[in-house]
């Protein structure tokens, strides 16, 4: 019933990002300069049938494999294309056959805006339930982006141990989505509507931890997160007392990671080199890494670097011969208020 839903909502309904009732399916607006330039490169009829706003773009892309879940028209797609370069690849999935039509229509525009001999980017219709089933090879990816999309699926579960599958050892997960601050009654789930706004397919904070968890991302980072405000009247009667957040996390392929955080006695420097990053990495909400500076990470930290992309940036220091319990500052990735990235006062751990 939902695949439906969505397919008629996103394929039919909607003409383009004005359609949208709620601004739900967005990410901040305050995208950096470079971002922005990179959207003034795409052909006008991809950017009208973007559905959102925003762009979730993780750092160090050039030269990667990326998969994005739930390209829609391309835009996403094409902005990546222009960070990955002529060397990179960049594989879009969907289900709507009108917006994957739009996005292949305007392949070769783009590559010769981009100034690209042959082309970079591959645009595959299927469900993102079924990763398996659409010819990738497992353990090919470097980063899997996604915005506003998990949340529409069915069965979310299945979503997240594709991508796992689907990503190189040491590879991320970079997606925003909508979460709930609790259960959502089936009426509200099954609305048409409340569904397509990418509100009726809100996981539960803690459902979503657990479901990440099951699928092997053994610490999941939250980077930023935000209150929805529901401006539609009829969308907000519906819903009722329910709160809503927009928040990005980036999930690691990484082994050796632990429930907790615990304290072995680690630290990381970060040497600097990272284009978008010259004076401080933010890993995550609790991980604003400056420059030349110590910081003391926990073991889950220092594995996640260690083995993903970041690894060559930065020097490790410290053994795990010793343990001191639970990193200091320890808490919680459930944020039911705003979180903000990074004071980077020191080493911290979730």
């Amino acid at each position: 019933m939902h695949i439906e839903i969505v397919k008629d909502y996103y394929g039919k309904v909607l003409r383009g990002s004005d359609d949208l009732k709620t601004k739900a399916c967005c990410t901040p607006d305050n995208m950096p300069l470079r971002i922005k330039d990179l959207l003034r490169n795409i052909h006008d009829e991809v950017l009208a049938k973007y559905y959102g706003c925003g762009l979730v773009v993780p750092e160090l892309l050039e030269g990667r494999r990326i998969l994005d879940l739930g390209c829609g028209s391309g835009r996403d797609v094409y902005a990546l294309s222009q960070l990955v370069g002529p060397t990179g690849k960049v594989v879009g999935v969907d289900m709507t056959p009108e917006q994957l039509e739009t996005a292949r229509n305007h392949i070769p525009w783009h590559m010769q805006r981009f100034g690209y001999g042959s082309a970079n980017v591959h645009f595959l219709q299927g469900f993102i339930e079924s990763l398996d089933a659409l010819g990738l090879e497992p353990g090919s990816f470097d980063v899997i982006v996604s915005n506003c999309v998990v949340n529409l699926s069915i069965d979310k579960s299945a979503v997240l141990k594709g991508v796992f599958d689907l990503l190189k050892p040491g590879g991320e997960f970079y997606f925003a989505d909508v979460y709930a601050d609790r259960r959502l009654l089936e009426e509200v789930r099954n609305d048409p509507i409340v569904y397509g706004e990418c509100l009726g397919g809100a996981l539960y904070w803690g459902d979503f931890l657990s479901l990440a968890k099951q699928a092997g991302f053994g610490d999941p980072r939250l980077v930023t997160s935000r209150p929805l405000e529901i401006t539609d009247a009829s969308v907000e009667a519906k819903i009722g007392a329910v709160r809503f957040y927009s928040a990005t996390y980036r999930l690691f392929k990484a082994s050796s990671l632990e429930a907790a955080c615990e304290d072995y006695g680690q630290a990381v420097i970060y040497k600097g080199g990272i284009p978008e990053a010259p004076h401080r990495l933010v890993l995550d909400s609790h991980h604003a890494i400056e420059k030349d500076r110590v910081f003391p990470v926990c073991g889950n930290t220092w594995h996640i670097l260690k083995q993903s992309r970041f690894a060559p940036y930065f020097e490790f220091i410290g053994n795990f011969s010793t343990h001191y319990g639970v990193f200091p500052g320890c808490g919680t990735n459930i944020p039911f208020v705003d979180s903000r990235s990074g004071s980077g006062d020191g080493g911290a751990c979730c």
